[in-house]
């Protein structure tokens, strides 16, 4: 008897720090010697250019003075400022609003039916302008081609071309004790990190492997996958801290968490207790028989 209460001191200390979620497992940025700064001590952007893909829907709104009316032109769905009422800003929820994408189905429905489609060709199809290439192209360089074409029936100056994407929609996907931070979400800002899509999904708890986390990424050749450590500093170094439309963020299960053990010390310590109790309990059995 005495000598399995000290193989029960014995094992249980040994769970307690070998399965326990420890603070550098869980602690966001940690300072690290590889972080990059400049002379000022910032670190430097490094936001990618997003470059449209095929089946991206674009917002176009080309936007005249009140007597330039640009219904005579082009479709009254892609005019706006004019006399004809806009028709396609539906999802303007204001700056840094994030939104689900419409239920369980994804995606926004008036986006989608009066949206500009890049087909299978990368190309867009403007009513009054015709067919426009898309794919690999900026969302700048796009604008650009299309207010060149616009100028060509006003003024220069009296005429403004927006084009832009539904905001950043991006996927999360994790186990199921992060429910209520997966699915599709859509934020209207410029740019958008990791840290704040993350936070504002409502964060990851402890069984979430933040130095696994992993993302795929939309390119007009293909898709790219790469795997980035929230636990680091220097992630902040990398073209996927900053989220790009279309980027889908896997979020691995620890392996500690998946056998029972490492979600906080009560539980690890329970968890023990039970394994060794079963232990005995079976040892004891067999013995008898």
């Amino acid at each position: 008897m005495k000598n399995r209460k000290f193989l029960f001191l014995l094992i249980v200390p040994l769970l307690m720090t070998t399965s326990c979620v420890t603070t550098k497992d869980v602690r966001y940025m940690q300072p690290n010697e590889s972080l990059v700064i400049n002379e000022e001590g910032l670190v430097p952007y490094n936001i990618p250019v997003y470059r449209i893909t095929k089946n991206d829907i674009l917002n176009l709104n080309i936007v005249t003075t009140p007597k330039g009316d640009a219904a005579q032109f082009y479709s009254s769905l892609n005019t706006s400022g004019s006399t004809v009422a806009p028709t396609t800003n539906p999802t303007a929820n204001g700056g840094g609003m994030i939104s689900s994408g419409g239920g369980n189905t994804g995606g926004n429905v008036i986006f989608y039916f009066n949206g500009l489609k890049v087909d299978t060709s990368g190309d867009i199809n403007i009513f009054g302008i015709g067919y426009v290439k898309a794919e690999g192209r900026t969302i700048e360089e796009v604008s650009q081609e299309i207010q060149e074409k616009v100028n060509e029936n006003f003024q220069e100056g009296k005429s403004q071309v927006r084009l832009n994407t539904n905001g950043i929609t991006f996927y999360v996907l994790g186990d199921v004790e992060t429910t209520g931070v997966t699915g599709e979400k859509v934020v209207h800002k410029n740019t958008l990190t990791i840290t704040e899509a993350l936070a504002i999904s409502g964060g990851l708890n402890r069984t979430v492997d933040r130095k696994n986390i992993v993302i795929h990424r939309k390119l007009p050749e293909g898709i790219k996958t790469a795997r980035i450590d929230l636990t680091r500093e220097d992630v902040m170094n990398s073209p996927y801290y900053y989220v790009q439309n279309g980027d889908e963020i896997y979020l691995n299960t620890r392996g500690k968490s998946l056998n029972g053990f490492g979600k906080d010390p009560i539980q690890t310590l329970t968890t023990g207790v039970s394994v060794i109790t079963t232990a005995l309990s079976i040892y004891l059995l067999l013995k008898n028989l």
